[in-house]
């Protein structure tokens, strides 16, 4: 057999640990509770999924469409930016419909890097971010983050020590796992930095929406000279509960836009057109269905944060994302988050994502989604109180 030298770079998986496990119990009639991978359970709202059928039924969208995505989804997106953020994008230039946010980042790290160039990505973090770069050839440097650390000092000393340059850096804020969240100041000096080192920026917005207590999270292309430097990923998947749809789009920097649909014209033919034309729908349609999503989500994280700290684990309440990031209880912390996430599964019957897998920082962690609903979160915590 031959010897792929690229996939011996990926690590096993972590997360199927898991997985595995949670199947092997359910086969044998468990009831397993799956807090674990965050896939939204919430139905897409109606008057999307009526467009999506009305258009299926023409058979002129069932051809070829375009990879960079129809013009007009490109000018839903860029009104949707202008109305949000009041940031102006060219639709032609500055905007290309992507298979869902992880295919579009892990497509433009390849497009941008080669092998050898360094990128920064925040550790933890969600995978594809480290795992595009080395995917890529990259060599991935990891910066720490966490509520002891300091991003732009770390970020600073990292820059220091790196030769070559660091070509990119990979953020994602609101953040998944950690939930952290950050401010216009925090993209300022982002701007900044990077503007002076000569550094790419990928910004992963996926959770623009599903913000919680009053929170507006800000966008990276908010700022003066952002476009100069640096991209924003969003989706769709969350904030419209589309995420087996896999539409999302990447905006900003025309030259690394322009990368982006060039690797992708040789790639795919883009998404299905129905799919393209329910997304304008979507984005061009009423808020207050995504207010809707993020109110059960609301619902959700009260449910679990007030159950797990009624139980004896404290947790404080996300400001933003589907997610709660927990630290592991201080009597089973030196377990490490695989084993403990084996030991919930196997005596709470609850599934969680162990921290491990977003990164070696994440070790003393594990991630709930907010995936069930209210009745079986507290369910689960019944189950978890067993072992507290």
């Amino acid at each position: 057999m031959h010897h792929f030298r690229r996939m011996d770079r990926l690590p096993p998986y972590v997360f199927q640990v898991v997985d595995s496990l949670k199947m092997e119990l359910r086969r044998k009639g468990e009831d397993i509770i799956d807090l674990g991978m965050g896939n939204p359970d919430i139905p897409t709202p109606k008057h999307i999924v009526s467009k999506l059928v009305e258009a299926a039924k023409k058979g002129r969208n069932h051809r070829y469409s375009a990879s960079a995505g129809i013009t007009k989804l490109r000018e839903a997106i860029c009104n949707w930016y202008k109305r949000r953020f009041d940031i102006d994008l060219d639709p032609d230039t500055e905007a290309v419909v992507t298979i869902g946010a992880k295919e579009g980042l892990a497509h433009l790290v390849l497009a941008t890097i080669s092998p050898g160039d360094v990128v920064f990505a925040p550790n933890p973090t969600y995978p594809i971010h480290q795992y595009s770069v080395i995917i890529a050839g990259g060599d991935l440097r990891s910066i720490p983050i966490g509520p002891d650390r300091d991003f732009f000092e770390d970020l600073l000393t990292a820059t220091k020590q790196t030769w070559p340059n660091p070509k990119m850096l990979i953020i994602s804020y609101p953040h998944n796992p950690t939930t952290e969240v950050v401010d216009r100041n925090f993209f300022e000096k982002i701007v900044e930095f990077c503007t002076e080192h000569q550094i790419m920026v990928i910004h992963d917005f996926a959770y623009a929406d599903l913000v919680f207590d009053g929170y507006r999270p800000p966008s990276f292309l908010e700022v003066p000279g952002a476009k100069d430097i640096g991209v924003e990923f969003f989706s769709l998947s969350k904030s419209y509960s589309m995420p087996g749809w896999r539409v999302g789009f990447c905006v900003g920097n025309p030259q690394m836009i322009s990368a982006l649909k060039r690797i992708k014209s040789y790639l795919d033919y883009g998404i299905f057109q129905p799919i393209q034309i329910a997304a304008i729908i979507a984005l061009n349609g009423p808020y207050d269905c995504v207010q809707d999503i993020v109110e059960t989500y609301k619902k959700r994280r009260d449910t679990l944060v007030d159950g797990l700290n009624r139980v004896g684990w404290n947790v404080e309440k996300p400001r933003a994302t589907m997610f709660v990031w927990a630290k592991i209880p201080e009597q089973y912390v030196k377990m490490g988050s695989v084993e403990f996430s084996k030991m919930l599964i196997k005596t709470a019957k609850v599934a969680v994502s162990p921290g491990r897998g977003f990164g070696e920082y994440g070790d003393d962690y594990v991630r709930f989604a907010l995936v069930e609903n209210p009745h079986r979160i507290r369910q689960a915590i019944k189950g978890i109180k067993s072992i507290l």
